[in-house]
């Protein structure tokens, strides 16, 4: 479902500092206000499930912009795919892409080896003030600014609400009330899975277990990072659970390869009665070219175990716009960043495609929440955090969701998994510390 009338809202415009700290990466940097020719910059950016976001976003800001084209490159789904490919990208001295779609863990990696450019020596701080709170810090690397928040993702449970009220069963708020449910109606021969979710061996895998691990009352590290806590009995119950939905057929055996796509492709062809997914599937589950299941979703925070607080845990995500240090058109590229970021952006974002806006005003605004239901929801959710304030990140992660994976296909037991991931957790940050 498109809905129809976007309400568009014009943010003030901000002069451009690009030149005067005298950094100009790449050669001299022009304002963009007295360019006479076209320039055109390239934007690598992921499709975001194919919800159509990157085209309507450059269609619109090439209106407002005449004098700067935007060039899509396409980037891969897979966040430690991008991140690989930029990386050798920016670090062998490339230009291009001059602006890039990143993850919100990227920061400190970024920062660290001079990959991305540091945003706030060159937008004036009025311009910060303009996000939802703890963005700018989440974007930050010691002291400086890297990242300008693009939008937020917070994990959401999405539900048929045909299947649920055809059983008389209410939305689960449990694990086990999600299980219970699921067998139910998979004997009753209503759906063929219960949940779909990310189990594949990459960073979404990650997301989904701090989830259900923190829902546990299990941690990665300890309150002050000085100490890998991931194997307790807690994540232990936690992987268990991740496992038996699997051997209990209540998720299929294809799971263990299941990113983003591939869950979404199950639920919106009606074979799944429950999605863990970001804010961007209300929007894809309702789009009749995608989805058979058109009008009959619902969106609510994600369980948690008994006896926990309600509801249950949500990976804070998202992406930010990056700045190529080696671009030659740094005026522009800031351009687009204060325009994508600004009301008219965050507005289409929120409306169009029910992504959480990361301008605080759009957020807040009560005609952007009565048409964006997932709004109403994120702030009823428990978030947390990825411990992605270290340069090392990328290496802790991937001791996660790899001993993690192969847990979930049966190659090792959850035990031996939680053991070899906590042995390269601390491996990883005992190098440069947390």
């Amino acid at each position: 479902m498109r809905i129809r009338n976007a309400m568009v809202l014009v943010s003030g415009s901000l002069l451009l500092t690009a030149t005067a700290s005298g950094f100009s990466p790449g050669g001299l940097v022009r304002s963009a206000a007295v360019q006479k020719k076209v320039v055109t910059i390239v934007w690598y950016a992921s499709p975001i499930t194919d919800t159509g976001v990157r085209k309507t976003m450059i269609q619109a800001f090439e209106k407002a912009h005449p004098k700067i084209r935007i060039k899509l490159n396409t980037a891969p789904t897979n966040t430690d795919t991008m991140r690989s490919t930029l990386t050798t990208a920016i670090s062998g001295g490339a230009t291009s892409p001059d602006v890039f779609m990143g993850d919100v863990i990227w920061p400190a990696q970024f920062g660290h080896n001079d990959l991305a450019l540091p945003l706030s020596k060159y937008l004036p701080k009025s311009f910060w003030t303009r996000f939802a709170p703890g963005l700018v810090k989440g974007a930050s690397y010691r002291g400086a600014v890297y990242g300008a928040p693009f939008f937020m993702d917070a994990g959401f449970l999405y539900y048929r609400k045909d299947l649920l009220a055809k059983a008389h069963l209410p939305v689960p708020r449990t694990w086990p009330q999600l299980v219970k449910e699921s067998k139910l109606l998979q004997k009753r021969k209503l759906v063929k899975f219960g949940y779909v979710w990310q189990g594949a061996d990459y960073e979404g895998l990650t997301c989904d277990w701090m989830e259900v691990m923190s829902d546990a009352g299990g941690s990665v590290f300890n309150k002050n990072y000085s100490k890998v806590t991931i194997n307790s009995p807690q994540s232990l119950r936690a992987l268990k659970f991740l496992r038996s939905l699997i051997t209990s057929h209540v998720s299929p055996a294809a799971e263990t390869t299941f990113q983003e796509p591939q869950a979404m492709n199950v639920f919106d062809a009606g074979n799944a009665a429950f999605l863990r997914n970001w804010d961007y599937a209300w929007s894809n589950s309702n789009d009749p070219k995608d989805s058979k299941v058109v009008g009959k979703v619902g969106v609510a925070p994600l369980p948690t175990f008994p006896g926990q607080k309600q509801p249950g845990y949500s990976t804070i995500g998202g992406w930010d716009v990056y700045v190529n240090p080696h671009s030659k058109y740094l005026a522009q590229d800031l351009t687009f960043i204060k325009w994508i970021t600004g009301g008219q952006a965050q507005t289409i974002l929120a409306t169009k495609f029910s992504e959480i806006p990361t301008n605080y005003s759009v957020q807040k605004n009560p005609a952007v929440q009565r048409l964006n239901p997932v709004l109403k929801t994120v702030h009823n959710v428990h978030l947390i955090s990825r411990p992605s304030g270290s340069p090392v990140y990328p290496s802790v992660s991937q001791a996660m969701y790899s001993n993690l994976n192969s847990a979930l296909a049966g190659t090792v037991s959850p035990a031996q998994a939680l053991k070899a991931a906590e042995r390269q957790i601390h491996a990883a940050v005992s190098k440069k510390g947390l």
